[in-house]
């Protein structure tokens, strides 16, 4: 999960204050040292972390508490705000011309993942009703060319190549005319990194970039690497002038400590981050979202943009007319698996839900499925007769035998299967409790706002 160390710890350390009726300045001061302890483990830059612990303390001990809010609720109110404001605050979007095409250049050291972002922002922005053109300008790197070729073959976006025996200058400076000529309102320009930071490859960025004018130069950096990545987009914003960072690996980044470190070093934000391998795995990053993940107080409005591309509608409705009629059975179970699987990792979904990222009974769900226990559980599924899909529990031992041999898995597998589907049914009821309590009450409850 993204930054599951960092949201331990908080949530820990919260859990503690949300159940007291009044906070005293030693109980505020024994939480912000565990806060300054949890950040500076996350990686987080130091002086960042000392500012933002100072925030938070002028903020828990001189405030007036809200009405609503008891004391420790209010401090993790603050501390939600804050990281918030730390991350950027809003949403930061990409700046679009009036006068097409609008150049985006992507800059950064080699392996952080150019190339392959710049399939993936090209996938989405064109779902956003842009037209995109692909530039390769990477003509260092041995097959730089051909794997945005592919890329552009996959998604059937043009890429614009003049060979690597060509000027990278040359070359964005003819995909935005090839723009031009061919409409295409947007130009994405690969450029090549390197080990480290050089004052050719700063020269010839400075070249591209004096040729076309971008409209936005993002920096795209590894969350992965930590603070040695927040240190070279530093030196990129300060030598070359960066709008704003893409995030790549974000999903594989279990400290947190770049993403909650570059606003604050570099000043520039976050725009996108990469969530996956997938050529759709690139999201806007909102600031507000990510910190209520933190706090564990999950993430509705990405869960439903997701659902709402990766599910069928009228499917997904008749799946909640069952739960409500207790019709649920392992065959829908088999089909809503296939739909959340289109939706990513299945632990990231459980910890966009309010409350249920630390909740008991899904702990064996959470991260426990992946592509080849899908497999395996959808052939435990197929082999079951229509009645044992419909009725689990007349699937007694000699039936487990035999769905296990159809299946090609063992009993305590099918035993495993039957056990996720009940706990499966408890997360649908919570759910369908969460939705009436949001009808009846008029908003959502979160687990820290009660």
């Amino acid at each position: 999960m993204i930054f599951e160390g960092l949201a331990e710890k908080l949530q820990k350390t919260f859990k503690k204050l949300k159940g007291k009726g009044k906070l005293n300045e030693k109980d505020v001061e024994e939480a912000m040292r565990e806060v300054r302890v949890a950040l500076l483990e996350a990686d987080v830059n130091f002086k960042v972390v000392k500012d933002f612990v100072k925030k938070l303390k002028e903020r828990a001990i001189g405030q007036e508490i809200m009405e609503s809010l008891t004391p420790g609720q209010h401090v993790i109110k603050i501390v939600n705000d804050e990281l918030t404001e730390l991350m950027g605050g809003t949403q930061s979007k990409i700046s679009i011309s009036s006068k097409p095409p609008t150049v985006i250049m992507l800059v950064g050291l080699q392996g952080a993942g150019k190339t392959t972002t710049a399939g993936k922002l090209a996938n989405l922005l064109r779902k956003q009703g842009r037209r995109p053109l692909m530039a390769a300008g990477d003509v260092y790197r041995p097959a730089a060319i051909k794997q945005l070729q592919v890329l552009g073959e996959q998604l059937d976006i043009p890429v614009y190549t003049l060979g690597d025996k060509t000027n990278p200058v040359d070359i964005a400076k003819g995909a935005v005319e090839h723009a031009r000529s061919y409409g295409n309102d947007l130009v994405i320009i690969d450029t090549a990194g390197r080990l480290h930071i050089n004052e050719e490859l700063m020269d010839e960025l400075k070249n591209i970039r004096s040729t076309v004018h971008p409209h936005e130069i993002l920096f795209v950096m590894d969350a992965t690497t930590g603070q040695d990545a927040v240190t070279v987009a530093k030196t990129f914003d300060e030598q070359l002038g960066i709008d704003g960072v893409i995030m790549t690996k974000l999903d594989g980044d279990t400290r947190g400590g770049a993403a909650l470190s570059v606003k604050a070093v570099t000043g520039k934000p976050i725009k996108f981050a990469g969530m996956g391998e997938k050529l759709d795995a690139l999201e806007p990053f909102h600031p507000d979202r990510m910190a209520a993940r933190i706090l564990g107080m999950g993430d509705v409005l990405t869960l439903i943009e997701k659902a709402q591309t990766g599910m069928d509608a009228e499917k997904a409705l008749e799946i909640q007319r069952k739960i409500k009629a207790q019709e649920y059975t392992l065959q829908d179970f088999m089909e809503q698996m296939d739909q959340v699987k289109s939706m990513g990792p299945l632990d990231e979904i459980i910890g966009m839900i309010p409350g249920l990222g630390q909740a008991k009974q899904l702990k064996n769900l959470k991260g426990a499925v992946d592509e080849k226990e899908f497999v395996h559980m959808r052939a435990i599924i197929q082999s079951m007769t229509p009645r044992e899909r419909k009725e689990p529990k007349v699937i007694k031992d000699s039936r487990k035998k035999r769905i296990a041999r159809g299946s090609g898995t063992r009993v305590s597998d099918v035993n495993r299967l039957l056990k996720q589907f009940e706990e499966t049914k408890k997360m649908m009821k919570q759910l369908t409790g969460m939705e009436k309590s949001m009808k009846k009450g008029g908003g959502l409850k979160l687990p820290f706002f009660k």
